[in-house]
């Protein structure tokens, strides 16, 4: 990593050793990475999948005129994301690994996912059980390592391995320590309580089950998101930069100790991360902006909805998920109403209802003759109010 090659305890280039410089560094290196590329991804994108992504026929003239963009645009986010991180992350911090797992391991699922549909050029692709089932399986892995760093701190207050992570530990470089305080297992195996001082549900072993569900629902909902130009890489940044921002403060002793919230050594590290996720959705947007050139597909929405809670779960912040991401929240759940309450009302009266006309969300207003930069602004003001919301939070305890 660039900054351990050049940052030294004094002079110009200990400006390095600041995470906040380091964050604004990633941006910008992602975003020039992923403009600068965007065009040759986009055509090689293009050539390589001929009639582009299938178009699902909604009755929406607006969705049928995007009829051979091309899919996996996701990729471009991916190598801005890379870059910066490779360039500006502290690549021995262990938060650093576990959310680059989940987010690369989701993004191959969409992937498999993409290659499916423009495979077949059918709107199906993996099954969603085996999507489903393989999600659940990252997620508890990865988990688990977050309450094994949750449960073992140095003295001077940096995360390690642990004995649970070996390969990691090997991957890292780092050495075994000896030098490990006893586990702490109100806050590895705990849930923070919103408007609470320090304090944890405890939870135990269920604490993975609890973080399964957080990190396959964020994944999930970001994907239900994503299905207008530009609509659902905004609403992420703005979640992004509301995450950056806790993983700073919780990663540093002096502002969590003033805020009453929990201490997570080392995850200040993960606003790099965000960082890098940031200005490649920037530069994403580029491209992505109405009309788009590429989508992101699954190969982007489920990455990014993985990293969004997978960071989550490693800053104790998942309830504040809920209020951040709250637009993906309002169009996961508006998927799982209507699908939920047609299957009631069929069975009760033999033909199913309907409380949208159609789901996610943003097609019910196009449906009702919104034109898509109308529906995809007004839902970017919303996921704006949602991550400042999230923010106040912080203090209100």
């Amino acid at each position: 990593m660039l900054y351990e090659w050049l940052a030294a305890p004094s002079g110009a280039f200990n400006l390095l050793n600041y995470i906040t410089f380091r964050t604004g560094a990633a941006v910008v290196t992602a975003f020039l990475i992923t403009v600068v590329f965007g065009d040759a991804m986009i055509n090689a994108l293009r050539a390589r999948q001929g009639k582009g992504q299938p178009i699902r026929d909604l009755s929406l003239e607006a969705q049928m005129s995007k009829k051979g963009t091309p899919t996996m645009g996701g990729l471009l986010i991916w190598l801005g994301l890379i870059v910066a991180v490779a360039l500006w992350g502290n690549l021995k911090n262990p938060y650093v690994w576990v959310t680059l797992f989940v987010t690369f391991s989701y993004a191959f699922l969409g992937l498999l996912d993409d290659l499916a549909k423009v495979t077949k050029q059918s709107t199906d692709g993996v099954s969603a059980g085996a999507r489903l089932l393989a999600g659940f399986a990252i997620a508890a892995l990865a988990c688990a390592v977050i309450m094994g760093l949750h449960g073992a701190h140095t003295p001077a207050g940096h995360a390690q391995w642990g004995a649970l992570n070996p390969l990691a530990e090997w991957i890292a470089g780092f050495a075994p320590k000896t030098s490990v305080q006893p586990a702490d297992p109100d806050f590895s195996g705990g849930v923070a309580v919103p408007f609470v001082n320090n304090y944890f549900l405890p939870l135990g072993g269920f604490f993975i089950l609890f973080g399964m569900i957080v990190i396959v629902g964020s994944a999930n909902a970001v994907n239900f998101t994503d299905g207008l130009d530009g609509l659902a890489i905004v609403p992420m940044t703005f979640a992004a930069a509301a995450y950056a921002m806790i993983a700073y403060l919780t990663g540093n002793f002096v502002f969590a100790q003033y805020l009453g919230i929990q201490f997570a050594p080392g995850a200040g590290e993960l606003s790099v991360v965000l960082g890098a996720m940031i200005g490649a959705g920037m530069g994403f947007l580029w491209y992505n902006a109405y009309p788009a050139k590429v989508f992101m597909g699954d190969t982007g929405s489920l990455g990014l909805g993985g990293m969004l809670g997978v960071v989550a779960v490693a800053t104790k912040h998942e309830f504040a998920l809920v209020v951040i991401g709250g637009l993906f929240v309002i169009e996961a759940v508006s998927v799982l109403t209507q699908i939920g309450w047609f299957k009631i009302t069929k069975r009760l009266t033999g033909e199913g209802k309907r409380i949208f006309l159609m789901a996610p969300l943003h097609h019910h207003f196009q449906k009702k003759n919104w034109p898509e930069t109308r529906v995809v602004v007004r839902f970017w003001i919303l996921s704006v109010l949602f991550a400042l919301a999230g923010l106040a939070t912080l203090k209100l305890r």
